[in-house]
């Protein structure tokens, strides 16, 4: 029986052509106009009184966004990954890693001699 019954097709609860009379109104809002380094313009929107932020994340790129289109924050300086031995270098100087290398040296070997350590 095609065509012939009482339901309604493609409808759901909440559906309805209602729209903001069923949620209540929007809270008033404010849009703001960021702009970045690769001169993205992203435009958010905050609640009136919420206090806007001087900078935001681009959606874009992901760069800084500021709210001065002729300063747009600079892209943050990326450092490359720094190894183990980097950091001990930058704590130790050569002579210093001498006198520790010749020191667990020492000790090793007087561990060997005592039967302590087998390798």
């Amino acid at each position: 029986m095609a065509g012939g019954g009482n339901a309604i097709r493609g409808s759901r609860v909440g559906a309805g052509p209602m729209g903001e009379a069923e949620r209540g109104e929007a809270a008033p809002r404010k849009a703001v106009v960021y702009f970045c380094a690769h001169e993205h313009r992203s435009v958010i929107t905050f609640a009136v009184e919420a206090t806007a932020p001087d900078s935001w994340d681009c959606p874009k790129c992901g760069l800084p966004a500021g709210l001065d289109a002729e300063n747009a924050p600079p892209a943050p300086k990326i450092e490359p990954y720094k190894t183990h031995l980097a950091y001990v270098k930058e704590r130790r100087s050569d002579a210093e890693a001498a006198e520790i290398l010749d020191e667990a040296v020492q000790l090793l070997r007087s561990r060997r001699k005592s039967g302590e350590v087998i390798f």
